[in-house]
């Protein structure tokens, strides 16, 4: 199994390589598991995917940071992939309080974190401007001086809250890079248009969720618009409890079983999840 260091070192390489790589987000040991065996090269936690498995809906309120950190642990244990962290607003209001989330996740195995501008209110939206940088400028000096670095990624969220405001949501990813974000993230633009133009407006590695955006962009067509990095959030984990629920659905309403045909073989997951110690 790689060093911690070695992930680190591994994960800022994918960020320096031309073209762009994809960091899907599994939501536990198993899940992390099985995309490493499909050849990924990192790896990135999911709060909804997180928050689907304790039954709970997505945000900071309804899954606590203890919970979250010990799901980082779980995954970066898995396998010998570099992981990112997904900490939302770093479960705190104030700059040092994100900073320590990003410190624990580290601690937990993480080599990448990720905080927003996001209050987690929906009644407060996100923090205001200065506010916000405050805090990745908190969490970029924390991710910095750990004895394992760690890759500062910084979201910006108006366009995922219900504020299409693009130039606001650009001005705060330039701002959050000269405050030490490593990685830039405006979840919520859906076409290559609006793509190109938060890429070309700041200078470090811009990701792209495409649980958002149009599914019918390529991976190459993103590379050509710039992007680094392409993650897909919980949309995995709601693909997985969609195939759930319409095997359940089946059984419950037909008395029929026919799902079975399409569950992934027991041998099949047994090859995986032997390749890796407990």
């Amino acid at each position: 199994m790689r060093t911690q260091a070695q992930k680190s070192t591994a994960f800022r390489a994918l960020h320096d390589r031309p073209g762009a790589f994809i960091i899907p987000n599994p939501w536990d040991a198993g899940t992390a598991r099985l995309l490493a065996s499909l050849g990924f090269e990192a790896l990135a936690t999911t709060s909804l995917g997180l928050a689907n498995t304790l039954g709970r809906p997505d945000g900071a309120d309804a899954v606590s940071v203890d919970e979250v950190i010990q799901n980082v642990r779980a995954i970066s244990k898995a396998t010998d992939l570099p992981v990112n962290a997904d900490l939302e607003n770093g479960y705190a209001d104030d700059p040092s309080g994100a900073a320590e989330t990003v410190r624990r996740a580290a601690e937990a195995g993480a080599v990448g974190a990720s905080i927003e501008d996001f209050t987690g209110d929906a009644r407060r939206g996100v923090y205001d401007f200065q506010q916000a940088v405050e805090r990745v400028h908190a969490a970029a000096e924390m991710a910095h001086s750990l004895p394992v670095p760690v890759m500062l990624t910084a979201r910006a969220e108006n366009l995922l809250r219900g504020c299409n405001d693009l130039d606001d949501t650009i001005r705060r990813l330039q701002a959050f890079e000269k405050a030490g974000a490593d990685v830039l993230y405006a979840p919520g633009p859906r076409d290559l248009t609006t793509i190109r133009t938060v890429v070309s407006s700041v200078g470090k590695p811009v990701n792209v969720v495409m649980s958002m955006a149009d599914p019918s962009i390529t991976a190459q067509q993103l590379a050509d618009a710039g992007v680094k990095r392409i993650s897909v959030g919980g949309a995995l984990s709601r693909l997985a409890l969609g195939a759930f629920m319409e095997g359940a659905r089946e059984m419950r309403e037909k008395g029929s079983f026919t799902w079975v045909r399409r569950a992934i073989p027991t041998r099949e997951l047994s090859s995986v999840f032997d390749k890796w110690p407990s």
